[in-house]
């Protein structure tokens, strides 16, 4: 009996300890069951104007309003420093409610909210396109940046801030004459239009007579009367005639796309010629990492050549997959791609996904974040109640970014878990961005993390798989570089920086996550505290591995393709461009009447920057390799990591940062060789 009473001491004892959260914790854990109050309603994000939808008018009128004294007051002051101060007040005053409108408009369940964002977006967006062709306003910025005298004065921050602002007006055509300013102008209210088009018509399924596909399949797809509607790939079927007849259908050319897509295209390229530059490429990788096409073009030729025989080895690999699984029709194709690397990982790792989540519970990841943040850059997270209206859904978490010296450091609203009508993706949006007010004080960020993670459900918490848990470490990492990022303007912080540095942060807390270091301070089972097995870690690490070199080469298809369609004109329709590129740069053939540059709808946001993903992985995998991986929660790395990289957002250049971060400056063929060498490490035989 002694013995008996023992063991239930220590199950009790066990279980108090398993269900024993941390503030933050238990912010994520335990479902939010906030009471009805007659607290005054603060309007969102604290923003008292923001209590209804009408109140997207009122703080639009008053941040117009404010941006028409600061025009007054920087086209009347003699040039200086107060004029960079003056152009960064009146980006804040606009952005503030911009940004926070651009989130609302996607994010808001009410469709009133959503509506009225949208209108405020597109309100104060072609009030910046008159400014960014105001004469007398870049005049007051060109007589600072021609005075000689004047610029001495100003420190690297303030001259880089008041030469990003002078290339936004450059870029909108305000050194061509008033009729080709016009044009401009039209030009870019017209790729706004286009822009929408195409990333509307790229969303849109595709429809087929139902009986062109043989009736054993046509369940697989939605059907509506007599027609099939196809809105994906289904690259996840173990059927091949279902993924083959996706691929085929919803790839199909839509002959109105690719008229709109020709006409984006040359609309893109006509306005970088009339604004100076060779072609749309060169005008958009201005101030990047890579600064120009040609060196991005040399980075994905020779990351293709290294990576040539591994890349044979995965669709040798994926072929004989093929030959195991399907009866006829060995040859690897491009709609098999996904479903043979996936079975390959299958067969050699047995990664089964409901194993790991158990360990995962959001409350358990959200713990060990803190828990890194704390060790590794003196950072820590308080959970915070919303007030009354502050939040667009009760299932928004709240969190204080605190430092252990130098206190309060910004707001990061947690908007994780799925909801009817929310956008199913993962995204970091800006809300406001940081910066030294007049006053002295900081203006402090604030950020909103969107997931689409799995709601608590009575005693069970949210539980997430590795993939989400990589998304979460991932988002994180854009948080905390907005978090971080202390400049004194706010035209330059966090995240708004350039787009092949952006990523880097947030690609980094990647590595993070893959480390069993880091994973074992918070992977517990929910249910019974046992850690999760270092075995697991290591197979799930292993089998990220499996068809990797295929896998990347297909991201250097897209990012080529993507500077073709950017560079100077081909005088080729756009499909035939994709067939050479296909040919060229990645390995499976192309299959006639398909188009998929209709379904490649980064070309809008990411428009001859696709090419971020594998060069900003390769900086990341350069940092970790060289400053943490020895130790991950080495707060010396850390420090420099903020000092170096994190703090200064986009006031310094990216190249500068990298350097002073690895003490080097790296090459191209450095970036590629870290990118294999990524490839290849820790491959070993699954035991």
């Amino acid at each position: 009996m002694r013995c008996a009473r023992r063991v239930l001491q220590r199950a009790v004892a066990l279980h108090r300890r398993v269900n024993t959260w941390s503030a933050v914790g238990a912010a994520f854990n335990i479902q939010n069951r906030r009471l009805d109050n007659l607290e005054k309603n603060v309007g969102l994000f604290g923003v008292s104007e923001l209590s209804s939808p009408a109140g997207f008018q009122v703080a639009q009128r008053k941040a117009l309003r404010e941006a028409e004294f600061l025009v007054h007051r920087a086209c009347t002051h003699p040039p200086g420093a107060i004029t960079v101060e003056t152009f960064d007040q009146l980006s804040d005053s606009l952005c503030k409610v911009a940004d926070l409108a651009d989130f609302i408009k996607v994010a808001h369940p009410d469709a009133a909210f959503r509506e009225a964002a949208e209108r405020t977006c597109v309100d104060i967006g072609t009030v910046v396109e008159k400014l960014n062709t105001n004469v007398d306003l870049c005049r007051s910025l060109k007589n600072l940046l021609e005075n000689e005298a004047v610029l001495a004065t100003l420190d690297p921050d303030a001259r880089r801030v008041a030469e990003l602002f002078m290339f936004d007006f450059e870029i909108s055509g305000i050194r061509l004459d008033e009729s080709k300013r016009k044009k401009a102008v039209e030009l870019n209210v017209k790729l706004l239009d286009l822009s929408y088009e195409f990333l509307n018509g790229s969303q849109l399924p595709n429809s087929i007579d139902k009986r062109v596909l043989p009736e054993h399949i046509r369940h697989c797809f939605s059907i509506d009367g007599n027609r099939v509607q196809i809105g994906g790939l289904c690259a996840d079927s173990p059927n091949e005639l279902v993924r083959e007849s996706a691929y085929k259908i919803f790839l199909y050319p839509n002959t109105s796309l690719l008229l709109c897509l020709d006409e984006l295209l040359a609309c893109r390229h006509e306005l970088a010629t009339l604004v100076g530059y060779e072609s749309f490429a060169h005008r958009a990788l201005k101030g990047t990492m890579a600064k120009t096409p040609e060196t991005v073009m040399k980075f994905l030729t020779l990351l293709t050549e290294k990576l040539s025989d591994r890349t044979s080895k995965d669709f040798k690999m994926m072929k004989e997959m093929k030959k195991k699984t399907h009866l006829t029709n060995y040859e690897v194709m491009p709609w098999d791609h996904a479903y043979l690397s996936s079975a390959i990982r299958t067969e050699k790792f047995n990664v089964d996904c409901s194993v790991y989540s158990p360990y995962f519970s959001l409350g358990a990841c959200m713990e060990g974040l803190n828990h890194l943040f704390k060790q590794l850059l003196g950072v820590y997270f308080q959970a915070e109640e919303p007030k009354t209206g502050e939040v667009w859904s009760e299932a928004v978490r709240k969190l204080a970014v605190v430092h252990e010296t130098e206190g309060l450091l910004g707001y990061i609203y947690c908007d994780f878990f799925r909801r009817p009508d929310k956008p199913n993706q993962d995204c970091h949006f800006t809300i406001r961005g940081g910066r030294l007010m007049k006053d002295g004080v900081y203006q402090l960020p604030v950020v909103v993390l969107m997931l689409s993670l799995p709601p608590p459900n009575g005693k069970t918490p949210s539980l997430l798989t590795p993939a989400m848990v990589e998304n979460l470490f991932h988002e994180i990492g854009h948080a905390m570089h907005s978090m971080l990022g202390r400049t004194r303007y706010q035209h330059v912080t966090g995240t708004r920086c350039s787009t092949d540095f952006a990523e880097v942060p947030s690609i980094l807390m990647e590595y993070f996550a893959s480390d069993y270091r880091v994973v074992s301070q918070f992977a517990r089972h929910y249910q019974t505290g046992e850690p999760l097995p270092e075995s697991l870690v290591s197979r799930l690490c292993e089998s990220k591995r499996v068809c990797s070199a295929a896998d990347t080469q297909l991201q250097i298809f897209y990012a080529a393709l993507d500077q073709i369609y950017h560079g100077k004109p081909q005088h080729r329709t756009t499909s035939n461009i994709l067939r050479e590129m296909q040919e060229k740069f990645y390995g499976l053939p192309y299959v006639p009447d398909t188009a998929w540059q209709l379904r490649f709808s980064h070309l809008v946001g990411y428009g001859a920057k696709y090419y971020s993903y594998l060069m900003s992985r390769a900086v990341a995998s350069m940092v970790w390799r060289q400053c943490f991986q020895q130790d991950p929660f080495n707060r010396v790395m850390g420090e420099r990591y903020r000092r170096e990289m994190l703090a200064h957002g986009g006031s310094k250049e990216p190249m500068l940062m990298v350097q002073g971060m690895l003490q080097k400056t790296p090459t191209i063929e450095d970036f590629v060789d870290a990118l294999v060498v990524d490839l290849d490490a820790n491959l070993k035989t699954p035991k």
